[in-house]
């Protein structure tokens, strides 16, 4: 597979936010988003050529007792249900961050899919492909009924709340498992945004997610 990190850290964003994990991070998208935070899994995938051997000996390197498949498009990568059944069986509670536009049958304790708005759709050559990609119906559902799962909204202004609204409905997913997020790589644009995205939260009974490796770290790799 080809990973582009690996790296023992604290789960920043979601319902698992402050829990110690090791990342596994594979390199390669089937999206190009405009405000990707990791241009070199994506726009220019970079990465070393590992076995699952070599992998699993990284993971077991470390006392974490969570781990965190991310990328990239993690579901795109070879070998994927195989690495997720070889975590499963070092007892390790297993997450995959992915755009819910692919299925595959991995073996996951907590799908956190992350669904593209439309602000996330670049300039350029890739605009059209991103925009048809991005929202996948069928796969999405489909990880939402055979996994515990969250949907991780990233918001850059207020507005963008009519499409998750709309994103829920269409997929039926309940209120409480839907998180929003705050688009942005620094302290300062994360936290203005973060003041009236909380607002929203709390009007409409959404979790309110946090950046906390941003503001512990900076936008950095392997952290």
């Amino acid at each position: 597979m080809k990973i582009a990190e690996l790296f023992y850290s604290i789960q920043g964003e979601g319902a698992l936010v402050g829990v110690p994990s090791f990342f596994i991070r594979t390199s390669g998208c089937n999206l190009r988003c405009s405000w990707c935070d990791t241009p070199y899994t994506s726009w220019n995938p970079e990465g070393e050529d590992l076995t699952l051997d070599q992998i699993i000996e990284a993971v077991r390197a470390y006392p974490a007792k969570h781990v965190v498949v991310t990328g990239g498009e993690p579901m795109i990568a070879p070998r994927i249900v195989e690495l997720t059944g070889r975590l499963h069986d070092l007892g390790m509670h297993i997450t995959i961050e992915t755009a819910g536009t692919v299925f595959q049958p991995v073996v996951c304790d907590l799908m956190s899919i992350s669904p593209k708005l439309s602000n996330s759709t670049p300039e350029g050559d890739w605009a059209w492909r991103h925009d048809r990609l991005r929202i996948q119906t069928a796969p999405l559902r489909q990880l939402m009924e055979r996994y515990d799962y969250q949907l991780k909204f990233v918001l850059e202004k207020p507005e963008d709340l009519e499409e998750v609204r709309a994103l829920i409905s269409q997929s039926g997913a309940r209120a409480d498992r839907v998180i929003l997020m705050p688009e942005g790589t620094d302290a300062g644009r994360l936290r203005d945004r973060g003041v009236w995205l909380a607002e929203i939260c709390k009007q409409h009974g959404f979790r309110f997610s946090p950046r906390l490796h941003i503001d512990l770290y900076g936008a950095r790799r392997g952290v």
